[in-house]
């Protein structure tokens, strides 16, 4: 049996060590195949599960969105009434307004893009775009954050109602 001259063998050890070091990131550093990953991993969808999600979207949201959204998520008196300029004010984001009648991923795009980016024609919203890549201050993270916070709050049969709408809209 011939043995393989020094210098392959070095590399074939070289490139296996890489390919298992790769491997293990991908299965533990980076939230593959173990969900491992630190607290920093990228968030992509609401979970209400995750404590500190939503403490960190609670936090968010006191900063972000309470000043019109309401601190107790109740938004603003008479809510359905329309402002002088044709927008309407601020709903509630509890089980008595609208919200949780859109999938998680509308909620994301509304809050990012802003109402208006996303608003029906004819419609008029005066919803500020809160994503950074739409000149806000949130993160896609701090925004899904925050919609966990608020599905967190929502009572059980309104989280199961809301989870067919996002079975609906896959």
């Amino acid at each position: 049996m011939m043995e393989m001259p020094m210098e392959p063998r070095k590399k074939l050890l070289l490139v296996a060590v890489f390919a298992v070091a790769a491997g293990l990131f991908w299965l533990f550093g980076y939230g593959g195949l173990f969900g491992g990953g630190s607290q920093d991993a990228q968030v992509a969808g609401v979970d209400i599960d995750n404590a500190a999600l939503v403490a960190r979207g609670q936090a968010v949201y006191a900063e972000q969105c309470a000043s019109c959204h309401g601190e107790e998520l109740e938004g603003e008196m008479e809510w359905r009434t329309r402002n002088a300029d044709g927008t309407l004010k601020a709903p509630p984001h509890d089980e008595t307004g609208h919200t949780w009648h859109h999938s998680d991923l509308q909620m994301f795009d509304y809050t990012q893009k802003g109402g208006q980016a996303v608003a029906p024609p004819g419609f008029t919203s005066a919803m500020p775009a809160f994503g950074v890549d739409y000149g806000g201050a949130l993160s896609d993270e701090d925004v899904w954050a925050v919609l966990s916070f608020i599905h967190s709050r929502w009572p059980a049969k309104v989280i199961d109602r809301q989870r067919q709408i996002n079975e609906r809209a896959r």
